[in-house]
């Protein structure tokens, strides 16, 4: 993987993400014992200095946040990700995606598990998050529903390890029409 020209491959996953690199898992592991209030601000002392996540602009910019995906302020006393509902773990995983602001967010099947409002309710937030910025995000998802929020630019299909199509929007919706068979006839 090539960051501004830059391999990432041989990095540890804190200078990852200190480059700008931002991972959302599939299925988030809980760490019982550490508060999600604790857990951001250090991860955007980390990331974005100290002194972004000190002060009255920080707890507006988490509470705006929060507010957008729908998390109550008690979240903040929980342990991240323990006894997490399958949308709250996606929700949370949306929050530190907007307050660390990475130059790259892959997003690993981030609409897994969601209902309707939920697919909506992340969808909002990672366009808040890339929108109007120079960020990218890598959506990997085997449906097309979180594709009616996020209007990609590129989609590629990756078959056995290797890239086997690739064009615009058009293409989730032939595959939505059509299925994944047909890539693998030609």
């Amino acid at each position: 993987m090539i960051l501004e020209g830059e391999s990432l491959l041989e990095l540890e996953a804190w200078e990852r993400a200190r480059k700008g690199v931002f991972l959302s898992f599939q299925y988030p592991q809980a760490v019982p014992g550490l508060q999600v209030g604790n857990f951001l601000r250090k991860s955007v002392a980390s990331i974005r200095g100290e002194d972004e996540a000190k002060g009255s602009a920080f707890r507006e910019e988490l509470t705006s946040a929060m507010e957008s995906l729908d998390i109550p302020r008690s979240f903040m006393s929980r342990y991240v990700n323990d006894g997490f509902s399958g949308g709250e773990k996606k929700r949370f995983e949306i929050l530190q995606l907007m307050l660390l602001k990475p130059r790259l967010a892959v997003l690993d099947e981030t609409d897994s598990g969601l209902d309707i409002d939920g697919i909506r309710t992340v969808s909002e937030g990672v366009n808040a998050a890339i929108r109007g910025t120079d960020s990218a995000a890598l959506i990997i998802t085997h449906y097309s529903r979180i594709l009616e929020h996020v209007q990609p630019d590129m989609v590629h299909v990756l078959l056995d390890g290797r890239i086997v199509a690739s064009g615009g929007p058009e293409l989730a919706t032939k595959l939505e029409e059509r299925g994944y068979e047909w890539l693998m006839e030609e």
